[in-house]
């Protein structure tokens, strides 16, 4: 089947035959050859000129378009990365101000706990001191008023001996009924 086709081809039948039919149509239809050259030329001159000053103005637009467009993408990657660097560099930041301020709290309590320390010892020894002073005085005071009580206690005596007796004592029996009594009050 295939090798008649092929005899018929080459013997001229067949592309006689379409040789034929294409020239009768194109007559039919008004074909003329000068008119199709001229045409096609003018085609190749417009399809030319199209591709010489529309074509690649127009390519050269698109790609420096794209590559407008991938350096925007590159640039917005980068920032992209920029901002995770600096979000991560921010963290860090505030997790080492963080550890810096424990410490330096923690060093304030300390300080605070020794100032408080030292503070109270100062007090506490004022307080000693305070108290020492206080007894001191108060053993000073407590022998001002056991020499004052003596000395009224034998005033007394003398005067309860001169009502008893009825005589008047002179100075000399005076001093000693009052050494008399204190060496008795120092003996009880």
């Amino acid at each position: 089947m295939y090798s008649g086709f092929i005899l018929a081809a080459t013997e001229g039948g067949v592309i006689d035959g379409l040789k034929h039919t294409a020239t009768e149509v194109g007559e039919k239809f008004g074909f003329n050859t000068q008119l199709f050259i001229s045409q096609l030329i003018g085609f190749f001159v417009v399809a030319f000129l199209l591709q010489r000053f529309a074509f690649k103005p127009l390519l050269a637009l698109l790609e420096d378009r794209q590559k407008k467009i991938s350096d925007s993408l590159a640039a917005a990657e980068k920032m992209k990365a920029d901002l995770a660097k600096a979000d991560e560099d921010r963290k860090r930041l505030l997790a080492d101000t963080g550890i810096q301020a424990t410490r330096i709290i923690e060093e304030a309590r300390a300080a605070a706990a020794k100032v408080t320390e030292v503070e109270t010892q100062r007090a506490v020894a004022a307080a000693a001191e305070i108290i020492a002073k206080a007894k001191v005085s108060n053993d000073a005071e407590l022998a001002r008023m056991t020499v004052e009580l003596r000395k009224e206690f034998g005033r007394l005596v003398v005067a309860a001996s001169v009502q008893v007796t009825g005589k008047i004592l002179t100075d000399t029996d005076r001093q000693s009924i009052a050494q008399e009594t204190q060496q008795q009050q120092f003996a009880a």
